[in-house]
């Protein structure tokens, strides 16, 4: 008889979608109902905005410094978004692997992309807005009325991809619990799938 493992497996998140349809609010909902998932926070070379808190929302960095990133190998994925840098930084996600800890990730679409092609042992799941209204609703409410209809357009694309991913979660406006408690079910599941592999974070290539 095969021994069970009493350390599951660890298992990578990727979580992604539009802006503005509600990602950062879900997950901050799932962690503070206790999910024991840990959600590593992304690079970033703007600068911060009033009420944010390095470590907290983003890991700041200058474009100097977020290119020295690059130019080591030390980021996972990265890309240009609205004319900043972001990414996610490789070694957060190797340590909290390493250790055995659950690891959620919040990345765009080309991003969740690049990291299913480095990581396919991840697990990805597409946060959608019920309707583009709704979508457009939450993005005036954020203040972003700047390139709206470039917005959406980005955003209309993003969710021709949907097929890309393992799973589909529909973040209706009202409907946060029933999104929260989705994705709480599906990395439940996940868990506890039989067969699920190690995911193992590439060795990086500088660079120089």
């Amino acid at each position: 008889m095969t021994a069970i493992d009493p350390k599951p497996t660890p298992l990578l998140a990727i979580v992604s979608g539009p802006s503005g349809v509600g990602k950062d609010t879900l997950l901050t909902s799932l962690i503070a109902e206790g999910l024991p998932f840990e959600w590593l926070v992304n690079a970033t070379s703007r600068e911060p905005r009033p009420g944010e808190v390095e470590g907290r929302d983003y890991h700041f960095f200058s474009k100097e410094q977020f290119e020295d990133l690059i130019r080591r190998g030390d980021l996972l994925e990265y890309a240009v978004v609205h004319g900043d840098y972001k990414g996610v930084l490789r070694e957060q996600v190797e340590d909290a692997l390493a250790s055995g800890r659950d690891v959620i990730l919040r990345v765009d679409v080309q991003g969740a992309a690049t990291i299913r092609q480095l990581i396919p042992e991840a697990v990805s799941i597409f946060i959608s807005p019920e309707t583009p209204d709704e979508l457009r609703d939450r993005i005036a409410r954020r203040g972003a009325d700047d390139g709206m209809e470039q917005r959406l357009a980005d955003a209309t694309g993003e969710i021709g991809r949907v097929g890309e991913f393992d799973y589909l979660v529909v973040n209706r406006e009202d409907s946060l619990d029933e999104a929260v408690a989705t994705v709480r079910a599906i990395l439940t599941a996940e868990k506890h799938r039989i067969g699920r592999q190690r995911p193992v974070v590439p060795k990086a290539a500088s660079r120089d």
